[in-house]
């Protein structure tokens, strides 16, 4: 049993501390999981002010038919490499040899990209970005990641436990009074 306004005080602090990492590990690690997306870092100040660097951007593969002007997209920069980009479709278009384009620009900047995307480089569409987790995201990646969900499950577990067995314990001397 919590005494005092010190050990309410505290528990209340650990349960919100247990609470924020959850949110934290389903909102970076879950949903995207479970719905068929990846999680980006926007690492520059390309897209600000709604997604300043360190936004973690969450997005879903999508149909190069649904990409519309205003759509925010991430893209390789070459079909291929890893570096991705993360910046508004503002123009729809078709090549010479009738395949659609889109052109982007970051929110930030004064002009358009110059490169046109083909549909083949657009890893997904924006589904949602939280501010500041993409720091969080940049720290654990791959093994890591799994590491950390692994460890953040154990924990959980191991505090579960431990307030059962404090609870018990509580019960017993309250029996035996």
């Amino acid at each position: 049993m919590v005494r005092g306004p010190l050990g309410w005080v505290g528990r209340v602090l650990s349960w919100l501390v247990i609470l924020s990492v959850v949110v934290i590990l389903v909102v970076a690690v879950l949903i995207p999981r479970l719905g068929g997306a990846t999680p980006y870092t926007i690492l520059t100040g390309s897209m600000k002010p709604d997604m300043p660097p360190g936004t973690l951007v969450v997005v879903r593969p999508v149909d190069e038919d649904d990409v519309r002007v205003g759509s925010v997209i991430t893209y390789q920069r070459e079909s291929g490499k890893a570096t991705v980009v993360t910046h508004r479709v503002v123009a729809k278009a078709f090549n010479s040899v009738g395949e659609i384009q889109f052109q982007t620009q970051g929110d930030a900047n004064d002009t358009a990209d110059e490169e046109w995307v083909r549909p083949v480089q657009v890893k997904g569409e924006k589904w949602y970005s939280v501010r500041y987790l993409g720091y969080v995201n940049n720290m654990l990646n791959g093994k890591e990641r799994q590491m950390a969900v692994y460890a953040v499950a154990a924990f959980l577990l191991g505090y579960a436990a431990f307030m059962l067995t404090g609870a018990v314990r509580d019960r017993r001397k309250e029996r035996a009074s």
